[in-house]
């Protein structure tokens, strides 16, 4: 199966399949016939599209295509801000498949896409998959902020050797991955809440291509904290994991309850599928929530049989 491809969005990788000629919005249709080919092939009842592919570049909200309608009009003149993830998110959604975004990119999180999702009647989330140094983010700093411990300073390195390594040695598609590993602490620890312990602290994230690790990544955390009287102390991580084999059961479990979310008539942002991701998609007047521990309970409270 050929594959929609745009090397101003991935530059660091390229490849010979790939969809040739016509318009945005042509690209948009042979998705959506491939869609309906492995549909009628595999005899499928219902279909759920994860996008695994590689970061795109970093870019801010495209006011350009609020509505739906101007979004359409961007595939039909080949607008240039309009990228390979969002184009497979368009045709995902015109063929009535629920759709989430593991890459920090942005696609889902466009208002004509979220205003598509909800004309479909069909479940949405993202964006990027909590997999590996985040994921420890998550489970410390609610850990530090029930305690009370300050925070002066947050170092993340990682060593990754995969494709993805290589792609995210592009400082654009650096960028994108930055945002959402950077937004976590902040939400978490509530710095305008509390400012003399979360307000001002130093937080630096860094990604290192090696080709040597390949699939196995390192992520290095230096954590510079403080206790009662100001005394300051340590924390240590050295995560060596398999960066592949972390995100797939994310995959699974996400195939499973956007099915779920699907059949049960669930429509637009699903916020309680926040447990998956690094930058989680919410309403507007909702505060984004990144504690793995209060995501955790609102996955259970929504997946439970007796909720339905």
């Amino acid at each position: 199966m050929k594959a929609v491809f745009d090397q101003n969005f991935v530059k660091r990788i390229n490849g010979p399949n790939i969809k040739a000629g016509g318009s945005k919005m042509d690209h948009a249709e042979m998705v959506m016939d491939d869609i309906r080919q492995f549909q009628k092939r595999t005899g499928v009842a219902r279909t759920t599209m994860i996008w695994c592919g590689s970061t795109e570049v970093y870019h801010e909200a495209a006011a350009v295509h609020a509505t739906l309608k101007d979004f359409e009009c961007g595939l039909q003149k080949n607008d240039p801000e309009i990228s390979p993830s969002q184009i497979y998110a368009y045709a995902a959604l015109k063929s009535g498949v629920a759709y989430a975004n593991g890459a920090p990119h942005l696609t889902t999180d466009m208002p004509a896409l979220m205003e598509l999702a909800r004309n479909m009647n069909l479940p949405i989330c993202g964006k990027d998959f909590k997999s590996g140094q985040t994921f420890m983010k998550t489970l410390i700093a609610p850990g530090l902020k029930s305690r009370m411990l300050g925070l002066n300073g947050w170092f993340s390195t990682n060593i990754l050797g995969n494709r993805d390594g290589e792609v995210l040695d592009e400082p654009g598609s650096f960028r994108s991955k930055e945002v959402t590993k950077s937004s976590a602490l902040e939400h978490i620890l509530q710095g305008d809440l509390y400012p003399d312990l979360y307000k001002e602290f130093y937080h630096k994230v860094r990604i290192e291509y090696y080709p040597p690790r390949g699939d196995a990544k390192e992520g290095w955390d230096n954590i510079d904290i403080f206790g009662w009287l100001g005394y300051p102390m340590q924390i240590k991580i050295n995560f060596l994991c398999r960066d592949s084999i972390l995100a797939a059961p994310l995959v699974l479990d996400l195939v499973l309850f956007m099915d779920l979310a699907q059949r049960a008539g669930m429509r637009g942002i699903q916020e309680w599928l926040s447990f998956y991701f690094k930058g989680p998609m919410h309403a507007p007047e909702i505060y984004p929530e990144h504690d793995i521990f209060i995501q955790l309970m609102k996955l259970k409270n929504t997946s439970a049989v007796d909720a339905w």
